[in-house]
């Protein structure tokens, strides 16, 4: 049975959680059997007096009788069933062409993993190299400022979120527990198993390199394929029916199951499948620039004299702000001990990403820190243009490649010199973390006004909620464009096109998820969908 809201103060000990878990359940000590810790989470909204909450798994000599005993106990009941069950399997012998998979981001390996556990042995296709050739190329951009179109931050094995603070948290509904099945195959990939339970967890960049190669062999042990260089530059459509996709090489590979996993940055890709009047519409997303702080007056806001507890680790942040101009500014994938990486897809053009290893260690915390904005603030070449924040990105990219100075250097500023309106010519306490280099700038050359305004209102309201957030050297860096994908491949119920069979779009870059967890899930979605629609017929 399970129990939930199980508090207990943050220096407990293994025999404080054991008794609380009999004085819970009322029971004598030789009744319990045992537990594990399927949740724990932290209440840091009293630093001087932090709480960890659990939800446990017990098992019990007379389960049925406690149970019975503390029904309707909204904190006690039956452990529900968060197994994976498969929607089926493919049949033993067919003469149908395989399912193709663009894509080896979180969604595409989750959706080529589960097809290939169900049979289905699918064909998986990305236009960039294998992660640790990768990440070679990436580091050549980081170091030489050398980058490799389709080879980089974005393209390429594991997809943008291998260089990340790897986090493996939500906030989307999962009734079915997919993103149990998630966790679950990142720890046999080989993630620690705090993951299953610790309510934010991570893994960090030189973990997922090695997983996403497990997970890799696994698939193809399976009867999978992968194949990387492979660009997918063409779909050759029959009365509205996917049959096949065609290489950069002119290799045409058939299929009437496809599944769109392409990633939020594959812009030649939307264009593409806008050229085939595949539909799509402009969708919402952000922009804005990352900033750093010292990691540990973070730690001194968020957990007072509990600063550098292990269970604690570095400490994040979460932050919203609703500006006069009826604009909101918040923080994005903030990377506790970790560095500002450079993450751009296109030559001439710079864009800025957050990146942390297991360890969380490095001296700076840097965060996103984005305003929302909308389809309404897009030029568009014409109305409804599906590709309009495609261009709107390239726009405010193109301008901080400029004031970076033209070598994929990034504009930065100081927080004290942007509030005062005036470009920054010296650094503060706060040393830059960026790769290949910063260059003193005014941010407000690239970036909307409405941009500016809105952080301008932020940053002292942040400051009020975190003591220091807003000091004078913490660092600005930008731009931060590719907070999500500025388009969405519109679906159906059965989650394919709404105007042709067979393509399903999946994950961030079709505009269904944000992150690996959820990319992960909607990768699963979409697989078993391409399953029922294969066992269909």
């Amino acid at each position: 049975m399970r129990l939930t809201e199980l508090k207990l103060p943050l220096d407990h000990t293994p025999d404080d959680l054991h008794a609380e878990i009999i004085r819970r359940l009322g029971i004598a000590t030789d009744e319990l059997l045992g537990y594990t810790i399927f949740r724990r989470s932290y209440d840091a909204r009293k630093p001087a007096s932090i709480i960890l909450t659990y939800t446990i798994d017990v098992a019990l000599k007379n389960e049925a009788a406690v149970l019975a005993r503390l029904r309707g106990n909204l904190h006690a009941g039956p452990t529900p069933d968060t197994s994976y069950h498969f929607v089926g399997h493919a049949p033993e012998h067919t003469n149908r062409p395989r399912p193709v998979v663009i894509g080896t981001g979180p969604c595409g390996l989750f959706a080529g993993l589960i097809l290939a556990q169900m049979g289905f042995r699918p064909l998986i296709l990305d236009r960039g190299k294998a992660v640790r050739e990768r990440t070679k190329d990436t580091w050549g951009l980081w170091r030489q400022g050398q980058l490799n179109p389709e080879s980089n931050v974005q393209f390429g094995e594991g997809g943008a979120g291998t260089f990340s603070d790897g986090k493996l948290y939500s906030q989307i509904g999962d009734p079915e527990y997919r993103g149990r099945k998630v966790l679950t195959e990142f720890v046999k990939a080989g993630a620690p198993e705090e993951i299953l339970y610790v309510a934010k967890p991570h893994i960090g960049t030189f973990r997922l390199v090695s997983m996403v190669e497990s997970m890799r062999a696994n698939i193809e042990s399976l009867g999978g394929e992968i194949r990387f260089q492979s660009r997918v530059d063409g779909l050759q459509i029959e009365h509205g029916q996917v049959r096949g996709v065609t290489l950069a090489s002119g290799e045409f590979i058939a299929s009437d199951h496809v599944v769109l996993a392409v990633g939020h940055s594959a812009r030649d890709t939307f264009e593409m499948l806008h050229r085939h009047g595949v539909f799509m519409e402009p969708k919402p997303f952000s922009i804005g620039v990352r900033i750093e702080h010292p990691q540990s007056l973070i730690d001194r806001a968020r957990f007072g004299k509990n600063a550098g507890h292990p269970i604690l680790g570095a400490a994040d942040y979460k932050l919203v702000h609703h500006a006069r101009n009826q604009r909101s500014a918040y923080s994005f994938c903030m990377c506790p001990g970790g560095t500002v990486v450079a993450a751009t897809s296109e030559p001439g053009r710079v864009v800025t990403n957050g990146m942390s290893q297991y360890s969380r260690n490095e001296r700076n915390a840097n965060s996103a820190i984005v305003v929302g904005i909308s389809p309404a603030d897009y030029p568009p070449r014409y109305p409804g243009d599906p590709l309009a924040g495609v261009e709107f990105q390239r726009h405010w990219e193109s301008l901080a490649f400029t004031a970076g100075g033209g070598d994929y250097r990034a504009p930065a500023q100081l927080v004290g010199d942007f509030l005062a309106g005036r470009a920054s010519t010296m650094l503060g306490e706060v040393i830059p973390s960026y790769t290949p280099g910063i260059r003193l700038a005014d941010l407000t050359r690239c970036l909307p006004d409405y941009v500016s305004e809105t952080l301008r209102q932020a940053l002292p309201a942040f400051g009020r909620k975190i003591r220091g957030f807003d000091m004078y050297d913490a660092l600005m860096t930008g731009v931060e464009t590719r907070t999500s994908s500025p388009l969405r491949i519109t679906r159906n119920a059965e989650l394919q096109s709404l105007n042709v069979r067979g393509l399903f779009p999946a994950g961030e870059g079709a505009g269904y998820a944000g992150g690996i967890l959820s990319a992960g899930v909607d990768g699963i979605k979409v697989a078993e969908a391409v399953a029922r629609s294969f066992l269909a017929g």
